[in-house]
């Protein structure tokens, strides 16, 4: 951001692979034997004395694990900065979700304002997709054995594959560019400032056609492992190509991941950085590396947690649906598809806008959040975080 100075591309970052060892007392740094940044004159080694106690001895820190508080004159670290929605240290994960949480209550309107516009509009897509343009699911005959069975199970996948990639593809889409507002809301909010929908959308409108590129990247390059991995079963169609596809399911299951979280912090990099689409997602993958599994964790709780949310409304939502659609339930399932009957359309739309408006910010608050973690952990951002929210102690409260 412009008025932000560490959401800047550091450029030389630890990340980058440019890392400057931090000299010690005992590293010479020329040839003339001398420390860098540190006196030549050091006490002689084994005579430095601890902090001492009133009665002038020298006092030792407790033993770990032994109990008791801390000791005369060792005083405890200070408690980290926080001039916003999170203390400016590395976070744990309740900090994270805290923190998406809050930064959403404080500043709800500008970020469920643009949340509820995307989930509209993406809403609206799926329900015109699913009336007119997508096949309805391949019902499998629970009596089949043998090759049939094979045969309608791998038709089955096939039918909801393509049912299911374009619902994916418009979801992603939303989500990245719910992601890029929210991670402007979280960037002010880190810092304690305010931030508006006509300063939030000012910061996004530059990056809209990166972003748009990187939206369609993305989804790309998820549905081309897909392809890869399952594409040929599925084009034999017979029960060779059923268990291959079974084979690349797996496969699958291993590589789309890798790359979810490899790419997850793409849209702050592009956002934040002013970087652009390749640029990004090289620099997500750089944060990402060496704490891939720590950012899977984070990332599936959250996925839970959305999924528990989307239950909560979805299935009143469904309920209603089925109602008003005029289909029992037995017919449904009978039928094994789903009704596509306008009543049942618009209510689960409705539903499905709702639980959108709420997950896409709470989703790209945690983005946002693991992004500014990696780089305070990496590259001590929390240094220029610290300079740019006007702390004292930390030099110039802006940098050009």
């Amino acid at each position: 951001m412009n008025d932000s100075p560490g959401w800047a591309s550091p450029g030389s970052a630890a990340s980058d692979g440019k890392e400057t060892a931090v000299p010690r007392p005992s590293d010479p740094q020329d040839g003339s034997g001398r420390t860098g940044q540190w006196s030549s004159e050091q006490p002689p080694p084994g005579q430095w004395s601890p902090p001492s106690d009133s009665g002038g001895r020298g006092a030792r820190p407790p033993a770990p694990g032994r109990g008791g508080g801390p000791h005369r004159g060792w005083a405890a670290p200070p408690p980290a900065a926080k001039p916003g929605i999170i203390p400016l240290r590395p976070l744990s994960l309740g900090e994270i979700l805290d923190g998406s949480v809050s930064a959403l209550r404080a500043h709800w309107r500008t970020a469920l304002g643009f949340s509820l516009g995307i989930a509209v509009v993406t809403q609206i897509a799926l329900t015109l997709m699913q009336r007119y343009l997508l096949p309805k699911p391949t019902s499998v005959d629970p009596n089949a054995t043998g090759t049939e069975a094979l045969r309608q199970a791998s038709d089955s996948a096939r039918s909801t594959l393509v049912s299911m990639t374009p619902v994916a593809f418009l979801t992603m889409i939303g989500t990245l560019f719910t992601a890029a507002v929210v991670a402007v809301v979280v960037s002010r909010s880190v810092l304690g400032r305010t931030t508006t929908l006509s300063d939030t959308w000012a910061e996004v409108r530059p990056r809209l056609l990166p972003l748009a590129g990187l939206a369609l990247l993305l989804p790309l390059a998820i549905v081309a492992a897909m392809a890869v991995c399952i594409g040929p079963g599925l084009l034999l169609g017979s029960g060779a190509g059923a268990a291959l596809a079974l084979l690349g399911s797996l496969a699958a299951c291993v590589l789309i991941p890798w790359l979810w979280v490899s790419f997850s912090l793409s849209v702050p990099a592009l956002v934040l950085e002013r970087q652009g689409v390749v640029a990004a997602l090289r620099r997500s993958v750089k944060l990402v590396r060496g704490a891939w599994w720590r950012t899977f964790g984070v990332l599936v709780l959250s996925q839970l947690i959305i999924l528990l949310m989307s239950m909560i409304v979805s299935v009143p939502f469904a309920a209603i649906a089925v109602i008003a659609d005029g289909t029992s339930l037995s017919e449904l399932l009978e039928g094994g598809g789903t009704a596509s009957g306008w009543p049942f359309l618009i209510v689960t739309g409705i539903g499905d806008v709702i639980i959108s408006t709420l997950v896409y910010p709470f989703f790209g608050g945690v983005t946002a959040l693991l992004y500014v973690d990696q780089r305070i952990r990496r590259e001590a951002l929390d240094l220029d975080l610290a300079r740019a929210a006007g702390l004292p102690g930390y030099g110039e409260n802006h940098r050009s």
